[in-house]
């Protein structure tokens, strides 16, 4: 008779979880998952896949304004806030149930119910408790409000995705890409929206040249973008709205008020410390590079661990666990060169490292950059400009960071990082020919090095 009930029990089903449990099962072992939520966890239900149906959404009032320099002429154009809201949900149910038969043809036993480690080998679910060789703790992130006065008045990105009406006057609070993307959304759809940022530029740890050129872009657009701004206080407005006093004693006043401003690993109350789990002060907990935490046993992956918060990433990582652990492959998940986006409009696209991290790397970095006109908005008459970046090692003309803000910027992105992870250099990106005419022709007429 077997030892333990499962091979592996995971806690959580998102994009994390399920990937390492199918993956898991498909090679023998015996796995079990629990979900206090709906499946697919932050992703699927909160996260990329609604917001980025909701910029598509968003996005079609400037194709309208757009397609008039083309010739075509249109009625004013209205929008149904209900009606977008109703089809992203039958969407999300759609997937919710890809998720329940991807587990059930593999053989994983699902699990309804909030799941806590008794001890380093048990798990109990509503009552009921399971034994396993492996645990797997893959239950994600939640947002975090900071600790000011009414701050029980202001939503989060997750019930933004709910609202039975468009923000009039939202205040969107954060400089990360949540924020910059619902700030993006609701402006889109024709709401007054103004962003606030603690900080003196947003989008942290993005190349300095990216950050600047989407602010500028931004505020082109009529957003009203504040940097070194910070609410001190949020009340109830006369008119049923909401005022937001800053740290410098001005107001705002707005009807929702959306906070972006992070979020927290979600490991309250698991059982973790109780069996020997070492957490980091954030509350993610703390892996080796294989993804095992202090107890051999108990492994982590995505978001709850705090190293790359990134859909593409936890399932990396979780496929690297199912091959350690029942494929006779140890494997390290590789965090080098992640490609990423930000859905703001227009979109960034990046990868590898930025201008001041490969400055800070390597003793000679050659930058190339341009700024231009997409040809489409030659005829739409619309200001905004596509930025494109290459950092290149000097001494070895490998190209180390490229980053874009344009139309399809991600999808261009994705392209490149084959390049960057296959070590391409300056030379071969020149020597590749461009398709012509597009944006992403750009990448490779690049030569002249920026100067300043």
């Amino acid at each position: 008779m077997p030892k333990y009930d499962y091979d592996l029990f995971s806690i959580g089903a998102g994009s994390g979880g399920v990937r390492a449990s199918r993956i898991s099962a498909g090679y023998g072992a015996r796995v079990a998952i629990a979900e206090e939520r709906e499946l697919g966890g932050t992703c699927v239900n909160v996260g990329c896949i609604p917001k980025k149906l909701l910029v598509y959404a968003s996005a079609f009032r400037r194709d309208c304004e757009d397609s008039a320099g083309f010739g075509w002429t249109a009625p004013p154009a209205s929008h149904d806030w209900k009606t977008l809201i109703q089809s992203k949900d039958i969407e999300i149910n759609r997937l919710n149930g890809i998720y329940a038969r991807l587990l059930d043809d593999a053989g994983v036993t699902r699990i309804e119910g909030r799941a806590r480690l008794v001890d380093a080998h048990t798990v109990a679910v509503g009552g009921e408790t399971y034994t396993a060789e492996h645990i797997l703790v893959a239950t994600g992130s939640w947002p975090s409000f900071p600790e000011i006065p009414g701050i029980e008045h202001a939503i989060s990105s997750n019930e933004a995705f709910h609202l039975d009406r468009l923000p009039e006057r939202p205040i969107v609070v954060g400089g990360g890409y949540i924020a910059v993307e619902f700030a993006g959304i609701l402006h889109g759809l024709g709401a007054e929206v103004t962003q606030l940022y603690r900080g003196p530029l947003f989008l942290r740890g993005f190349d300095d040249d990216v950050r600047r050129h989407l602010a500028e872009e931004l505020r082109g657009q009529g957003i009203d973008l504040r940097f070194e701004s910070n609410i001190a206080r949020i009340e109830k407005a006369g008119d049923g709205g909401l005022r937001a006093t800053l740290e410098d004693g001005s107001t705002l006043e707005g009807d929702t008020i959306l906070y972006a401003t992070g979020r927290h690993p979600l490991t309250v109350d698991l059982g973790l410390e109780s069996v020997g789990v070492k957490l980091a002060p954030s509350g993610a907990i703390e892996v080796d590079g294989y993804s095992r935490s202090s107890v051999p046993n108990v492994w982590a992956i995505g978001d709850v661990t705090d190293r790359i918060n990134l859909t593409p990433v936890a399932i990396h990582e979780g496929m690297c666990l199912a091959a350690t652990l029942f494929d006779g492959r140890p494997t390290q998940p590789c965090h080098e060169n992640v490609p990423s986006a930000v859905f703001s409009q227009p979109p960034i696209g990046s990868v590898g490292l930025t201008e001041a991290q490969a400055r800070a790397q390597f003793d000679a970095v050659d930058v190339y950059r341009t700024r231009f006109r997409e040809l489409k908005h030659t005829l739409s008459g619309r200001e905004e400009r596509t930025l494109m970046k290459l950092v290149v090692d000097a001494a070895s003309d490998r190209v180390v960071g490229a980053h874009m803000v344009g139309d399809h910027a991600g999808e261009v992105i994705q392209g490149v990082a084959i390049a960057l992870v296959c070590g391409a250099t300056k030379a071969q990106f020149d020597a590749t020919i461009g398709i012509h005419p597009t944006s992403a022709e750009e990448l490779v007429t690049l030569r002249e090095k920026v100067s300043d």
